[in-house]
């Protein structure tokens, strides 16, 4: 079966995870859920919920050295919603937390990343918003972000976020690395 992380950062879209989850798992996919420390606060009380529908442990920090990894081998990683603080760690390559930390050498492992960040216009007029999209296109992670993905809306104001884009997407690029 293949396996997909499925990372999420402390954005609305994420207390949306366990029916992105079941939705992956409809497509077939084994999924691995982790969090940023944040959105793990914000779902603490599903965190049990999460692992029942993935079989797997939910992931939000390091293992120790030496600990077993309690996850199979990831064959795509889709990070979404993917706040401006995950999105300007992860290019900048600070890897303080455990899903920035996967997903920063997961290109240099071969393995496909898709990202959709989920930041309001006001976040997105920070000129690092856009450096860091175009740092991550560069190293091969598809970002989706402005037209065919994530488009900022007004502070305050919560727009449908593009889900099955995003899983469409985590589809293709899984394809395209097994072709």
């Amino acid at each position: 079966m293949k396996t997909m992380y499925l990372f999420g950062s402390a954005a609305p879209p994420v207390l949306r995870f366990p029916e992105v989850i079941d939705s992956a798992r409809e497509r077939g996919w084994d999924v691995c859920a982790g969090l940023t420390p944040a959105a793990a606060d914000w779902l603490h009380d599903e965190l049990p919920d999460l692992e029942e529908r993935t079989g797997h442990p939910v992931r939000t920090r390091y293992k120790r050295p030496g600990e077993p990894d309690a996850w199979p081998h990831a064959d795509v990683i889709l990070f979404a919603p993917l706040t401006a603080n995950s999105l300007s760690s992860w290019a900048l390559c600070l890897t303080s937390n455990f899903v920035v930390g996967v997903v920063a050498e997961a290109p240099g492992k071969g393995i496909p990343v898709v990202a959709m960040p989920c930041v309001n216009a006001a976040y997105a007029a920070h000129p690092q918003v856009d450096r860091s999209v175009a740092a991550l296109r560069e190293t091969g992670v598809t970002v989706l972000y402005g037209e065919g993905g994530f488009t900022p809306n007004p502070p305050g104001e919560r727009h449908p976020y593009p889900w099955h884009t995003a899983l469409d997407t985590a589809e293709e690029a899984h394809r395209a690395a097994h072709r």
